[in-house]
């Protein structure tokens, strides 16, 4: 099966003619007169960038994303090619009409008119896993609907095998592959990919979305029709805005466009290290602004999380970055676990000095990050550093930021915006803030095992039971349990209680 994919994939690529970027270096521009001689003098009507994009669209939901992410890096892409690609974002064929009523009938046992007062079946928006039409409920309210393009879960199952073929020739083949853990590196794609087939987590993604950023003024978040979701069918708040790729028509709205930059990297800065919570898929298909220069956000089908650990360890390296100290960012990587133990800290800082000490001080049009990344994974081998797959999507979205923030103000500076933000944050979680905090989160545990210790204590001494301390803790968590078990029967008791006197 796999063979037969790899087989369409390089017939696709000959017929629109990728073997253009490719072959087409001096170097090995001979071997493309050949193959054109083999395969009769192709002649090619369109563009290059229409035929790339047209490829990828013919090759599937993978290929679309992988030219999402291409679209944002306009640093590093041709802009015929970017402009193109950019079209990816929400602008993949549609699904017919028939098959919209299929999914529909299937997801209620019931026809659409049933469930919706009005539905528009040409979507708004076509996209590489499901697309979006505008319906109305019963009484007039607006809503967006997402329908799961049919078929397309035994798609992905086809490309991720595939990629997956692909990890172990890397392994085999390439002397880092092994450090750079392709098949961990897959298994974390795919799982996202598995989650954005399931609407059903999608829109509880975004109700916590929502609730993280309720009442704030830089972010809104559709709220969920819980009622009329499925696996296959999501059902939200109908929101109204200007893509943020339309930069002229939000300036024409009295946009404050230097300021919607900034506030998009705040944006992001919250979702990773307050929340934990990130959208990990923000190309500018998914984001509206509205007139008050408001973001929303849209598609909620790949999110990303981090542990404290991992946010504990980003901020360092984030903060340490934006002070130009190197040597804790080289102590950060070998406490986390992400270089081997026995680095030498002095080279290692060395080398980060060498890589990152001349991007500071720039504007943002003036940096390349793509360039950037390419030296830190260089540097990266020569340490032996391993790829975290749990961060994968994080570089994505970084990545997706840049291009973002490019778009809208090249004179962004992303370190002067950025670095308040993260030194307050590490304020709230390692100063005297983040004392009470944690005191407030720890208080009910203490509470509840503070009036047990003498007891407890005084047994262990008096030697009535030769307990090692293990049991004694052991026997503290009985403990625990125990009376929380009786607190929560008692609660229970009295809302039964309150319960019968509010019916009477």
């Amino acid at each position: 099966m796999r063979f037969f994919r790899l087989l369409k994939i390089l017939s696709v690529a000959l017929r629109f003619g990728l073997d253009e970027f490719i072959l087409g270096h001096e170097r090995v521009r001979g071997l493309r007169g050949a193959l054109n001689v083999l395969l009769g003098l192709r002649r090619f009507g369109e563009a290059r960038a229409v035929r790339l994009r047209r490829a990828l669209e013919t090759l599937g939901p993978i290929f679309v994303k992988f030219g999402q992410v291409l679209s944002t890096r306009r640093d590093l892409l041709p802009a015929d090619i970017a402009d193109e690609l950019a079209k990816l974002q929400d602008q993949v064929p549609p699904f017919a009409p028939e098959q919209v009523d299929a999914v529909l009938s299937r997801a209620y046992g019931k026809r659409a008119s049933a469930v919706f007062e009005t539905f528009e079946r040409v979507p708004v928006a076509s996209a590489s896993v499901a697309q979006v039409h505008l319906a109305t409920l019963a009484g007039g309210t607006e809503v967006a609907v997402k329908v799961l393009r049919p078929g397309i879960a035994e798609i992905i199952a086809k490309d991720l095998a595939l990629l997956d073929t692909g990890a172990t020739l890397i392994e085999l083949l390439w002397a880092d592959g092994r450090r750079l853990k392709p098949h961990e590196v897959i298994a974390e794609f795919a799982r996202h990919l598995e989650d954005e087939l399931d609407l059903m987590r999608e829109a509880a993604n975004a109700s916590q979305l929502r609730r993280n950023f309720r009442d704030s003024p830089l972010l809104l978040v559709p709220e969920v029709h819980w009622d009329c979701c499925t696996s296959a069918v999501m059902v939200m708040q109908r929101m109204h805005g200007t893509p943020v790729s339309q930069v002229d028509a939000l300036r024409a709205q009295g946009v404050d466009i230097p300021k919607l930059a900034r506030a998009g990297v705040e944006i992001f800065f919250t979702q990773v290290f307050r929340d934990g919570f990130f959208h990990a898929d923000m190309h500018p298909g998914n984001i509206f602004v509205t007139p008050a220069g408001q973001y929303v956000a849209l598609d909620f089908g790949i999110m990303g999380t981090l542990s404290e650990t991992d946010k504990n360890y980003l901020a360092q390296n984030f903060l340490a970055f934006f002070r130009r100290d190197y040597r804790r960012v080289a102590e950060a990587h070998v406490e986390s676990g992400w270089a081997p133990k026995d680095t030498r800290i002095d080279d290692f800082e060395a080398a980060i000095r060498t890589v990152c000490e001349p991007i500071f001080d720039k504007p943002l049009k003036e940096i390349s990050f793509g360039k950037l990344l390419l030296r830190l994974f260089q540097t990266s081998r020569r340490f032996n550093i391993e790829v975290q797959p749990q961060l994968v999507l994080l570089q994505k979205t970084l990545l997706n930021i840049e291009g973002l923030g490019r778009d809208l103000d090249p004179d962004l500076d992303l370190w002067v915006t950025a670095k308040p933000y993260l030194e307050r944050w590490m304020s709230e979680r390692i100063g005297w803030r983040g004392l009470l905090r944690q005191s407030r989160t720890e208080a009910p545990y203490w509470a509840n095992l503070l009036p047990q210790l003498p007891r407890l204590l005084h047994r262990y001494l008096a030697g009535r039971e030769a307990e090692p301390l293990t049991q004694l803790l052991a026997q503290l968590h009985r403990e625990e349990r125990r009376q929380t078990r009786w607190l929560a029967a008692i609660a229970a008791l009295l809302a039964a209680m309150v319960g019968m006197l509010l019916t009477l």
